[in-house]
């Protein structure tokens, strides 16, 4: 059974307005079915004894996510069967807590979010510990992987090599080049404090105009692609990054919050080995690499089951 002893990885995702808008963006990529899938994920049925059951919520990285944790259970000899596209944060914690699913991809800030809107966000340690507080009591968190799908400010190429600005520049080194540029996002991202405010307030950044789009959408995605705009709000694990070579630029004070990707658990559903199993992928899994991933799926149009595997072999967890 898994212990209740605090995890001692640093640790995803959207609060808020962000967190809905990635939603329902992500779900219009979402579709791709892979590996053993229920006929109901709705059916509520608790999972048979000695059966791992793998969710996923209803769009496409959380479907990849679901099938690199349940290969990686198959990988360590436990029997797994998946439950995908189930739906929203709302029904899936609710399979959770019913016991109809036992391992779900978590972001650990926006489960906190979830779990207590008013809930503070200083540290991905303290993100971690503030959600365990307020799960369920069945239910707990692994070790978070340091893979994060949040919101970041991008810059195209083009301004990219303009400006000498590579994936190790932060959002600091846009103090000076800022005011020669147009940012693109949401509507909300112009007032909000994840946003043009808190980039200013953080950062003193002041940009010369802000383009209303969508979040983090096809909209956004064509305007920066387009040079409409020279920066925009993308998610950071947005395969068009890939596809128009975006240049994401690093957040060190952290103000688009934690959305490290963490797997939920049942306490009474995994065995130490699942539990070792999934730890050892969160060790394994960056952003970098949760990027290349989503592409292969989204982009190349892999099945999420193959890539997953594939990984896992070269991770050496299978």
């Amino acid at each position: 059974m898994i212990s209740t002893a605090k995890s001692c990885r640093p640790t995803k995702r959207h609060t808020g307005a962000a967190a809905v808008a990635l939603a329902a963006t992500a779900a219009l990529l979402a579709g791709c079915s892979s590996g053993d899938t229920s006929e109901n994920p709705l059916d509520g049925e608790k999972a048979d004894a000695g059966t791992v059951v793998v969710g996923s919520n209803n769009f496409a990285e959380s479907t990849l996510l679901a099938d690199i944790y349940g290969e990686a259970l198959r990988a360590k000899g436990l029997k797994v069967t998946y439950k995908h596209n189930i739906g929203s944060r709302e029904t899936t914690y609710g399979l959770m807590k019913n016991g109809s699913v036992t391992v779900l991809p978590e972001y650990n800030g926006s489960l906190l979010a979830y779990l207590d809107a008013d809930a503070e966000q200083t540290s991905a340690d303290a993100v971690n510990e503030a959600a365990k507080a307020k799960l369920d009591k069945q239910l707990t968190l692994l070790e978070s992987s340091p893979a994060e799908d949040k919101d970041s400010v991008s810059v195209n190429a083009a301004t990219a090599k303009k400006y000498g600005l590579t994936a190790e520049s932060t959002l600091a080194d846009l103090k000076d080049i800022a005011p020669e540029l147009a940012i693109g996002g949401s509507p909300e991202f112009q007032t909000r404090q994840q946003g043009l405010k808190g980039l200013e307030a953080v950062y003193g950044l002041k940009f010369k105009t802000f383009k209303a789009l969508d979040a983090g959408g096809p909209l956004t995605q064509a305007a920066l692609a387009q040079n409409e705009v020279q920066a925009a709000d993308v998610f950071t694990t947005d395969p068009t990054i890939v596809k128009e070579k975006f240049v994401v630029l690093k957040d060190p004070e952290n103000l688009f919050g934690f959305a490290n990707v963490t797997p939920l658990v049942r306490k009474d559903g995994l065995s130490k080995e699942g539990v070792e199993a999934l730890n050892a992928v969160s060790a394994k899994l960056d952003t970098k690499t949760l990027l290349d991933l989503d592409a292969q799926v989204q982009l190349e149009k892999k099945d999420p089951l193959d890539v997953a595997k594939a990984w896992l072999r070269s991770a050496g967890l299978a």
